[in-house]
């Protein structure tokens, strides 16, 4: 894998020579009837104030905004700076909302989740009052809390370098994983898996451990709660076999490990090794994701799979990369799947064409795969290189990322990619009682008159700004599609609202 720990315990991803971008540039653009646009390129202020490298996707907030961070720059810690937090338009308009210091948190290598309290958490790899990393929060404003730092316990019981993002459960705590520490430290840790309230209070509640192999090593993923209640996972290496594991687990800690990936024990590892994203629910119930290496080509150690697991752990590898001549396809997945409204899924790749810059790939269901987007399309790469995030797709239909390099800078992207998919709302979160409390997204919902849940009609609702609708789940609700309508059209919600 190209994400290798030095002996300082930093991951590093090296920048390659300037020739790759003389041989990215005359790789293909966008196709027909897509938009492609560089909405920002970091390193754009004096010392990298406003950012450098970006490996984490965005999120849509509630105001409208995106937000996300950076794992270097910002105004502290010269002269490669810690990390920040930004936050931009969908137009492409940057602010920088907070530079770590190193004892608030340092490379916060994953993205944001905005909690039904409307305040934004993540993590940092490093830093912290015992450098093993932090779980902070964030205002929309940009006012930061540093919530909990890891390696409070001895040998870090609790946890060390979280590099994967939070995810909310229905119950409102926060979730997420540490790729190191837990119990049987210092030597046989491998990571674990806790919980912590929106104020911090911290429960680990599974170590990996090397003593366990067969339960998978490194979770370098975040996790994803199933409309079954159980929290979805990955590790990147473990299992019954050595390309790492699918695991699910009781929002109270009982883990059970669903799927070994490479059973056979050696390469080329054909269903995939080292799966180092989080999985995504479809909205036919089962669970998609990806792996950074394997795959039916590739014959060394694979260029890397997409796969869909069902609940109770039945996978099917759906596409393996460099299937291609020259890998046009794209190889090295870092990055997880999103689902879009038109029902596909849409990804990124690392390399692209023997070590490119990276593309842009849509995929169905069933597993046909369509490359939309070569970086390094553009002369220097201005369009960005290595995306190593995956996208979003905001209310308005259109997907933003970033990319690791390239750029006006060589030092990262935003980018935006117009597929002609229109808006829709967006529910936080996608799943209540009946009375519990619904914030509904969307681009423009000014003047709007109408809220159902499954055609069951809402008809107390507040419009709060042309992006935010809050209401509750109206009595008789049931599990299905969130609609809203505005003068102009009918929006239709991008998952099933779920009724328990």
């Amino acid at each position: 894998m190209k994400r290798i720990v030095n002996a300082l315990g930093k991951l590093n991803y090296g920048k390659r020579a300037y020739a790759v971008f003389v041989l990215c540039a005359t790789t293909a653009a966008a196709l027909p009837a897509q938009t492609f646009t560089t909405l920002y390129s970091f390193c754009s202020q004096s010392a990298c104030a406003d950012g450098d490298s970006p490996l984490a996707g965005l999120v849509q907030a509630t105001n409208g905004d995106l937000y996300g961070t950076t794992s270097q720059g910002g105004a502290n810690c010269a002269p490669n700076g810690c990390g920040t937090i930004f936050k931009i338009s969908p137009g492409g308009t940057l602010t920088t909302l907070h530079s770590f210091d190193g004892a608030d948190g340092q490379l916060p290598e994953a993205g944001l989740i905005q909690a039904t309290n409307g305040d934004l958490y993540g993590t940092t790899e490093f830093g912290g009052a015992y450098n093993g990393g932090t779980v902070f929060k964030i205002t929309p404003a940009g006012k930061l809390t540093t919530l909990y730092s890891f390696c409070s316990q001895s040998l870090c019981a609790d946890g060390s370098m979280p590099v994967a993002g939070l995810v909310q459960a229905t119950n409102g705590d926060l979730y997420g994983t540490t790729i190191f520490g837990g119990v049987d430290c210092p030597y046989q840790c491998a990571g674990t898996v806790f919980k912590i309230t929106p104020s911090g209070a911290l429960t680990t509640l599974y170590s990996f451990t090397y003593l366990d192999y067969a339960n998978g090593i490194g979770p370098y993923g975040g996790l994803v709660q199933a409309t079954n209640g159980y929290l979805y996972g990955t590790t990147v290496s473990g299992g019954y076999g050595i390309g790492g594991t699918v695991f699910k687990i009781t929002p109270s800690g009982s883990l059970t490990t669903l799927y070994s990936l490479c059973p056979q024990g050696s390469l080329p590892c054909t269903d995939g090794y080292g799966p180092e994203s989080t999985l995504v629910q479809a909205t036919n119930g089962d669970l998609y994701g990806t792996t950074y290496e394997g795959g039916a080509n590739c014959p060394s150690n694979g260029c890397g799979t997409v796969f869909k697991i069902t609940p109770s752990g039945t996978l099917t590898t759906l596409y393996s990369f460099c299937s291609q001549l020259d890998c046009t396809d794209g190889s090295g997945l870092v990055a997880g799947l999103i689902q879009a409204t038109d029902g596909n899924f849409y990804g990124t790749t690392e390399d692209y064409e023997n070590d490119g810059g990276g593309t842009i790939f849509k995929i169905t269901p069933r597993g046909k795969l369509t490359t939309i987007y070569a970086f390094c399309s553009q002369i220097g790469c201005a369009d960005g290189w290595e995306p190593l995030a995956g996208l979003v797709q905001d209310t308005n239909g259109t997907f933003y990322g970033t990319t690791n390099f390239g750029g006006a800078n060589d030092a990262g992207t935003v980018f935006s990619l117009s597929v002609r998919l229109g808006p829709f709302v967006e529910t936080q979160t996608t799943s209540g009682p009946v009375g519990g409390a619904v914030n509904i997204l969307g681009s423009d919902l000014t003047g709007a008159t109408s809220v159902t849940f499954n055609s069951t009609p809402q008809p107390a609702f507040t419009v709060v700004s042309r992006y935010l609708i809050t209401t509750t789940v109206p009595a008789g609700a049931t599990t299905g599609t969130v609609q809203v309508v505005t003068p102009s059209r009918t929006l239709s919600s991008n998952v099933p609202f779920r009724v328990p």
